[in-house]
């Protein structure tokens, strides 16, 4: 890649986080920030925000910092494990992802994202394991 990419342009590439309302606040090799807002129509019973809203937020903030940190040769990823503590309900406000890579190998980076509601208690915690992708030939 020649030219760096916006933290909108990213998250624009990527059709299902625009969909949900993702927000790209920093994208780097080394960190990955997003957010999302807390709505209705992303609650189950109760007004708890859905776990699957909060894990798309860090399927996505994985799967940033994994695309910037792609070895020499590798041109894409997948999840190919993702585990989630949930810690804390949110019931309002938004949430924040921080995600940074645990060890980034040749066939696979290993994430751990951590979501924080607005008032800083931990909502859950996320570790993922992305494999890179390689031309065939």
């Amino acid at each position: 890649m020649t030219q760096a990419l916006s933290p909108a342009q990213l998250r624009d590439s990527m059709p299902f986080a625009a969909l949900v309302g993702i927000e790209l606040l920093q994208a780097g090799p080394e960190l990955v920030c997003g957010r999302l807002a807390w709505s209705t129509e992303r609650c189950t019973a109760g007004g708890v925000l859905h776990g699957g809203a909060i894990m798309a937020l860090a399927d996505t903030c994985g799967g940033v910092c994994a695309f910037l940190n792609l070895p020499d040769g590798a041109h894409g990823t997948a999840t190919i494990e993702s585990k989630t503590n949930f810690l804390r309900a949110v019931k309002e406000g938004a949430i924040t992802a921080s995600t940074r890579a645990l060890h980034a190998g040749r066939t696979l980076i290993v994430i751990e994202t951590e979501i924080a509601r607005d008032d800083g208690a931990l909502a859950a915690k996320v570790t993922q394991s992305q494999a890179f992708h390689y031309p065939r030939g």
